[in-house]
């Protein structure tokens, strides 16, 4: 099992993958005690099954630079294969300003393919490449050295596989003509700005049970505090306050160091010091927030808004599409979908791009009351009106 610890073994392993037609990648990291991910091991495996066929890359290794490695992330000619791609990638978008492209993720193929709603790595290489993974390494300590063989040939074993699993999903896919639906998906993960976390746009992923314009500026102004405290320290999220202390707060709208001293659910350490301040300070931001800058809910966030009768005919209709295409159901619609469409909401991901064709077109038409379902024994059968 080779370790890549020199820039220029780095750089050779790289000039050969320039000319492959794809080279499969993984990484290993730890999160749990910093906001962003510390990168601690690459992966990296060509087409082929000689030992210099996959490596292992020690970015951890003092002098060890990855600039071969970006520069041929950078190269078109060449299909990058992760699986699951989305924190690999924003590692080396946050690190290095680079998204490997073109990017192939084996995970939103495998749901397009019909193996499932968000299948488990394991299981494709049981099902495509007849193989198993030792699990026993996954959840070790990878920045801790020298590794064991056992880390390095579970490492290994994630691009190895990968190799038969992305064969066999690509020569599917064009065989069912669906590779445009991949490429739609891919398109977000390539995206920039979807591994930009904006501090004033932190509140949209806190669940409230209240919809209140002032309530949701309180939300908001905490939020923000919070993920730019987290960010400039380094530090995850929750170790300032969790979600629920949170909306605790909102609730309370504490005044004084007095007040936060009554809050249930809030860490010692955040009823002083900066953190306590910054508590404060946004509380009272919220509750003097002009009302032109009062934030919204969400539309069909309220479930008051939404026709229960209604998404559970859109439910229906999703079982019934996801059979007839082999397509994991949650990668054309959530179930919060379901609901905003049920609402009125139109500006719904299920209703474009592939997905309209597939489902979103008839979810309308059974909107307007323009098509029926009815079923046929296990199947359900849509009726024009």
């Amino acid at each position: 099992m080779q370790t890549i610890t020199e820039t220029e073994a780095l750089a050779a392993f790289c000039a050969r993958a320039h000319q492959a037609p794809y080279v499969t990648v993984d990484t290993e990291f730890l999160r749990e005690r910093t906001y962003y991910s510390k990168l601690c091991l690459v992966q990296l495996a060509l087409p082929g099954r000689g030992e210099d066929d996959a490596v292992l890359v020690d970015p951890l290794v003092e002098g060890l630079s990855l600039d071969p490695l970006m520069k041929l992330f950078r190269d078109e000619s060449v299909v990058k294969v992760f699986h699951a791609a989305r924190q690999d990638l924003e590692i080396f978008q946050i690190d290095h300003g680079v998204i490997p492209a073109p990017l192939f993720d084996t995970q939103v193929a495998a749901m397009v393919c019909g193996f499932g709603e968000q299948v488990g790595y394991e299981t494709l290489v049981k099902r495509i490449a007849k193989g198993s993974v030792d699990k026993s390494s996954r959840f070790t300590d990878w920045s801790r050295r020298p590794l064991t063989d056992a880390q390095k040939t579970y490492a290994l074993a994630d691009v190895t596989h990968l190799r038969d699993i992305y064969e066999f999903l690509a020569a599917k896919l064009e065989e069912t003509g669906r590779e445009r639906w991949v490429a739609e998906e891919v398109a977000v993960l390539t995206d920039p700005e979807t591994y930009i976390t904006r501090p004033r746009d932190a509140w949209k992923r806190i669940k409230t049970r209240s919809n209140s314009p002032r309530f949701l500026a309180i939300v908001r102004e905490l939020a923000a505090f919070r993920e730019a405290y987290a960010q400039s320290r380094n530090i995850p999220r929750n170790r300032v306050f969790k979600d629920d202390a949170l909306v605790e707060l909102a609730s309370t709208k504490p005044a004084n160091l007095q007040d936060l001293g009554r809050s249930r659910l809030l860490l010692r350490e955040a009823r002083k010091g900066e953190i306590a301040e910054g508590i404060l300070a946004s509380v009272a931001t919220g509750q003097t927030c002009p009302k032109e800058d009062l934030p919204e809910a969400e539309r069909g966030r309220d479930n008051d808004q939404v026709n229960p009768a209604l998404a559970d005919l859109l439910r229906v209709l999703l079982k019934a599409k996801t059979e007839a295409y082999g397509v994991a159901s949650k990668l054309i619609a959530q179930a919060a979908d379901l609901d905003r469409i049920a609402s009125g909401a139109r500006d719904v991901a299920a209703l474009k791009g592939w997905r309209r064709k597939v489902f979103g077109d008839d979810a309308l038409r059974l909107c307007e009351g323009r098509i029926a379902l009815a079923a046929e024994g296990e199947r359900v059968r849509v009726i024009e009106l």
